[in-house]
């Protein structure tokens, strides 16, 4: 999922690179290989059409791809692709943007469904900014449970 989601944002470029060197295992025919499945899956999930459709199609094959990449491994190997990989992923998560939108600082993009909810006085919300401060007074209602 991290390297579509990186797709099209500032992060892309560093994980392109990252996921075809690792790839690519010092091969550089299989490098440039890579680069090009690479751009391919940047162009279907930042180009034209259902968008959604194109994520869900490209996180597919590159679930896949890992899971490959990691079976073919000797333990010892596959112990440093795993660093390597998460290394990769937090390249990734260094973006804000998801492909297709734009957030401000602060802000929150969700590919799916989000749900926040306060219960008993409490104050909830996927990003909250507060001027002034926020004062609770009890008594809250009771709400019964559904």
């Amino acid at each position: 999922m991290a390297v579509v989601q990186a797709a099209g944002t500032d992060a892309w470029r560093s994980v392109r690179e990252r996921a075809a060197r690792l790839l690519g295992g010092g091969n550089s025919e299989q490098h440039q290989t890579e680069l090009v499945r690479l751009d391919q899956t940047e162009a279907g999930v930042t180009g034209e059409g259902d968008l959604e459709r194109q994520r869900l199609y490209w996180q597919g094959v590159w679930q896949t791809r890992w899971e490959v990449f990691l079976q073919t491994l000797r333990p010892e190997e596959r112990e440093q692709a795993v660093t390597e990989l998460r290394e990769l992923v937090a390249c990734a998560g260094a973006s804000p943007q998801v492909p297709g939108q734009q957030v401000g600082a602060g802000g929150l993009v969700a590919g799916g469904d989000v749900s926040v909810a306060a219960e008993g006085g409490s104050v909830a919300g996927g990003v909250v900014r507060v001027e002034g401060g926020v004062h609770l007074t009890p008594p809250f209602p009771h709400r019964p449970q559904p």
